[in-house]
């Protein structure tokens, strides 16, 4: 009888020490926590007993405090990359607003028709690149957002190919710019967007011509079940370009030639491209900038 009075002690004296144990693992627990909801800190929870569930309980909490981290610092990224795009969008506005401005009184000033004429013709053409700057920040920032959902079908990558280089066929002709055009004859399916390909190819051509010297070259092919689109030109600077940067937003290659351009046109680009499960490359070759578009095929 003695021993077991005497082994039923050990035992309440055993439970009652690993319940003061748990308990104090829980205080120091809530304690952790409570620090680490203040502070910015990178530690984990922490904890000398493990029993009664408490390993997988710091393992869950280690996990939640992991993932909170990640998230707080995607919306610390976001929210610099916010900042630099309003703060470089407003320095960029600023030299075409000065200019509209210098031009609106000119205007006022000047009687001769021709002149009015000319300085309203600036005018026009200052207020369209606003337009278009605004457009595109408008345009990166939503495809930065995890929400936007671009919708997808079938689309005949030549077609959309031609159009929009036909699109440009007046402004080639007026600067005497002969495009090399090699399109394969062989139609080529994808799963894309019609407007967001055509944006794509729109940009990177806007590109060839800001930056490139008279001549500008256009080909598609299939290789390996997939259709690749490359365009190329003479850039006028090879060792102001950076084809690693290229698709960075705000980058300019010459800031001196490029005022009126927001730098977003190219990282709209690859925004697009990605969305669309594509690939987009640049490649500098001596004084020939190229910029190669590869999507996968569909019947």
């Amino acid at each position: 009888m003695t021993v077991l009075v005497c082994f039923l002690i050990i035992v309440i004296l055993i439970q009652g020490f690993m319940l003061w144990k748990y308990q104090r693992q829980v205080r120091d627990i809530c304690r952790q926590l409570s620090f680490l909801m203040k502070n910015d800190s990178n530690m984990l929870v922490t904890g000398d007993t493990g029993f009664l569930g408490l390993k997988e309980l710091m393992e869950i909490l280690n996990q939640l405090l992991m993932n909170r981290k990640k998230e707080h610092k995607k919306y610390l990224e976001k929210e610099q990359m916010i900042s630099d795009t309003y703060t470089n969008l407003s320095h960029d506005i600023r030299t075409p607003l000065t200019s509209l401005d210098g031009y609106f009184q000119l205007l006022e000033q000047c009687e001769d028709e021709e002149e009015q004429k000319h300085y309203m013709d600036i005018i026009q053409e200052r207020i369209r690149n606003l337009k278009e700057m605004l457009e595109e920040l408008f345009l990166f920032t939503k495809l930065k957002n995890e929400s936007y959902h671009l919708e997808m079908k079938r689309c005949c990558i030549n077609q959309i190919l031609k159009q929009t280089i036909f699109s440009y066929y007046d402004e080639w002709t007026s600067k005497g710019i002969e495009p090399d055009i090699r399109i394969t004859d062989q139609l080529l399916y994808i799963e894309g967007n019609e407007a967001a390909l055509q944006r794509i190819l729109q940009n990177v051509i806007k590109n060839a011509l800001d930056h490139g010297t008279r001549g500008i070259g256009i080909s598609l092919e299939e290789k390996d079940r997939k259709s690749i689109i490359r365009i190329w030109n003479e850039v006028r600077d090879p060792e102001k370009t950076d084809p690693s940067k290229v698709f960075e937003r705000f980058y300019k290659a010459d800031e001196s030639r490029n005022k009126t351009s927001s730098g977003l046109g190219l990282s709209i680009a690859k925004e697009f491209t990605q969305k669309m499960h594509g690939e987009i490359s640049a490649e500098l070759e001596g004084k020939m900038f190229y910029i190669t578009c590869i999507f996968c095929n569909i019947c």
